[in-house]
């Protein structure tokens, strides 16, 4: 729906498709932008120079936001470094925290990120910070700033989709702010689920990165979060419980 638009950070945006930084190329950076409809583009500070004379940036549109991300740190004060020297270097007030100290799950540290939250938003940054979906958290992050919430669906990577959905709908129905479904997403059908149930958006890069026809997949993608999103709009049909209804009456119909 063109109408249906979403703002984040003073800027509004017509897709709910976020492209992320894990597996970069030029050609998935050009399907994510063209075939899928990106209009943010996350960037991980320290790659964003892919050889001596090539530089991601160079390929990314301009009407395209840039999610830098303080992907490497493993503390607070880590990441609002890495944040600093993205808004230094030309990138903006947009920022994506990540913090990990583990590092075989990949798992978000939710206290360090609720600190650097509040460090970054009083400096006015743009905070979107990625966390393990716990409701405490999110209204932690609410109270510290945050822009959004965006509760991992699966570890990192893992193509495993939407393994923490119960969590993520109570951020749905509890947080007032943009939920952004990412890391774990494999499939365009996950993508819709999460939509439908509500999400304001997906960030998805590893079942881009991995398919076979990487147009084709990111076209799948595009579709999938729209149609999710419009059955979301729709209100989706009740569910029983128990037994079955017919759609159509079964008594009655052979009566003159």
């Amino acid at each position: 729906m063109n109408n249906d638009t979403w703002t984040l950070g003073g800027h509004e945006f017509h897709s709910r498709f976020i492209l992320g930084s894990g597996k970069y190329s030029l050609n998935l950076i050009e399907a994510a932008v063209k075939d899928a409809g990106a209009e943010i583009i996350t960037l991980a500070v320290r790659r964003a120079n892919t050889r001596e004379h090539e530089n991601i940036l160079d390929y990314i549109p301009d009407h395209v936001t840039l999610l830098p991300n303080t992907s490497g740190a493993r503390t607070a004060e880590e990441a609002v470094r890495i944040a600093r020297l993205a808004r230094e270097l030309g990138c903006g007030d947009f920022v994506k925290v990540e913090i990990m100290r583990d590092s075989k799950y990949l798992l978000p540290d939710n206290q360090e990120t609720i600190r650097a939250t509040e460090i970054l938003a009083k400096e006015g940054f743009v905070v979107m910070p990625y966390m393990y979906p716990d409701l405490n958290v999110a209204r932690d992050l609410v109270n510290a700033g945050a822009a959004s919430v965006m509760p991992l669906a699966s570890p990192i990577g893992s193509n495993k989709g939407l393994a923490t959905k119960e969590f993520i709908q109570i951020l749905i129905d509890e947080i007032d702010l943009p939920i952004i479904v990412d890391a774990g997403i494999g499939k365009p059908s996950q993508a819709c689920e999460a939509m439908e149930m509500g999400a304001a958006a997906i960030m998805a890069n590893t079942a881009l990165a991995t398919a076979g026809n990487l147009p084709l997949m990111a076209s799948a993608f595009k579709d999938a979060i729209e149609a999710g999103r419009n059955a979301y709009l729709a209100g989706l049909g009740r569910v029983l419980t128990r037994g079955a209804a017919a759609s159509d009456p079964l008594t009655g119909f052979l009566r003159d």
